[in-house]
Formats: structure tokens, C-alpha cells, sequence
């Protein structure tokens, strides 16, 4: 298995553990493997936004992607657990990526042609 450049940080509410850091890892080289080559770093953000009073969807993960040489890809996705809000992101986080390359290796339109004006005139 591939790692590739991942770091992880929660906030105060969600404790910061080994097993997480394995978790996430895992997830995101199981999902992303195939694009070892273009993803230079992953940053991974949880947050649970109503602390100790909980409540539905309070989890939060922010995943920011780095693909080389393009501007990074951020996505959010918000879920009752660490596991609903990571894979909620991680879907976002591909269909995301795979826009920006899909997006760089056939660019809409390609090169522009002009009109040989002679040539109409003739």
C-alpha cells in the first residue's frame, strides 16, 4: 500500500488517537490509490460542531486535496459519526477530483482556429 502525504487534526471535542489516524489513512489510500501520482498531500479536518450537547449531522470533515501543479480541492460533509462524515467526503472529495482532471486533460473547446480572411475574400 501506497501512503500518501496525509495529516489529520481534530478539534478540542474529538479526541486525536492512533486508531483514527490508521482509519483515515486507510479510507483514503483505499480510495484514492489510483491517483498516487497527481495528489501530492490530503488534509483532513474533523470537527463536532454542538461539543458535549450533540445532536444530528454535528460531525464535521473537511478534506483539502492537493493535486500537483492544480489549486487545491476542498470539500465538507457533515454526519452523525467520524465514519458517515469521512465517507460523505470522500465521495465529494472524488467527484470533485475527478472534474479537475478530467477538466485538465481535455480542456473545453482546445485551441482556437481563426478564419483565413483571404480566403473569403477570393
Amino acid at each position: 500500500m501506497i501512503f500518501m502525504n496525509i495529516e489529520i487534526r481534530t478539534d478540542k471535542n474529538i479526541p486525536n488517537s492512533e486508531r483514527l489516524i490508521t482509519y483515515v489513512r486507510a479510507e483514503l489510500n483505499a480510495e484514492f490509490q489510483r491517483h498516487t501520482e497527481k495528489i501530492t498531500h490530503f488534509s483532513v479536518h474533523f470537527s463536532d460542531e454542538n461539543g458535549v450537547k450533540g445532536g444530528p449531522d454535528d460531525i464535521r470533515c473537511m478534506i483539502e486535496a492537493r493535486p500537483a501543479g492544480l489549486k487545491p480541492v476542498v470539500v465538507n460533509h457533515k454526519g452523525h459519526n467520524i465514519d458517515t462524515a469521512i465517507h460523505g467526503a470522500i465521495d465529494r472529495l472524488k467527484r470533485s477530483l475527478e472534474h479537475v482532471f478530467e477538466k485538465k486533460e481535455n480542456p473545453r473547446g482546445g485551441p482556437l482556429e481563426f478564419a483565413d480572411v483571404d480566403a473569403d475574400q477570393a
